[in-house]
């Protein structure tokens, strides 16, 4: 098994763009030999990355992403993140030195992988909210199972590391007039339509209002390297 890092830091001189992502993501595993790629974000991130796509799941997220879309699913990813985040908590991954030796030595794993119609991939948290801070107003679905009709503050997504690969959530203080408060539901997908959707990304929040906005399970699965 041979393996290729990728830092935040390598490509943040052209703004961990996309393309930027993606080119850097091909380098790396155009040797027919590299069969993990080990994401490791800046170690000088921290919370003030809150809004910023260098915070460290949306770097993994953004990594993951381009495989997805370059049908390499197959190459196996390691997550060495420098504190805990979302991300490792959904997965149960170390952090730190113990993350190092994880990403180097353990095996991966075949597990869902979250990601939305605008192929952005989701490893940590994404939230449907309303724009400019107002109640999301309109009706979500996860599965058949309606989430809420009306208004909510927003609905919180999460990955899962078992079938059927998401779940999902209302914020708390609901304001619909049909909702499911509180109880997590799991599905494949969640689909939400409304007037004045926004989504946040792993804590990146985008300005572009939406009328829909979905969360499915990938026809492909992650091969996540993961403790035993």
């Amino acid at each position: 098994m041979s393996f290729a890092v990728i830092t935040s830091s390598q490509v943040s001189a052209s703004g961990l763009s996309r393309r930027a992502i993606r080119d850097a993501v091909a380098h790396r595993i155009a040797d027919p030999a590299v069969t993990r790629l080990i994401v490791e974000p800046a170690a000088e991130s921290t919370s003030a990355d809150r809004g910023s796509s260098t915070h460290p799941d949306a770097h993994l997220a953004q990594v993951i992403a381009a495989l997805m879309l370059s049908e390499r699913l197959d190459v196996e990813v390691a997550y060495v993140a420098d504190r805990p985040t979302a991300a490792t908590r959904t997965y149960g991954l170390p952090h730190g030195s113990a993350a190092r030796d994880l990403a180097e030595h353990g095996d991966a794993v075949a597990l869902p992988l979250i990601r939305d119609d605008a192929a952005t991939v989701l490893v940590g948290v994404a939230r449907h909210l309303g724009a400019e801070g107002a109640p999301l107003h309109g009706e979500s679905y996860v599965d058949s199972v309606r989430l809420f009709t009306g208004e909510v503050r927003g609905i919180r997504i999460e990955p899962t590391p078992h079938e059927p690969g998401l779940r999902a959530r209302l914020e708390t203080g609901a304001l619909g007039r049909w909702t499911r408060r509180g109880r997590w539901h799991d599905g494949r997908a969640i689909q939400t339509g409304g007037t004045n959707i926004v989504v946040e990304r792993e804590d990146v929040l985008t300005d572009r209002v939406v009328k829909r906005s979905t969360y499915y399970r990938h026809h492909v699965d992650l091969n996540l390297v993961c403790p035993r």
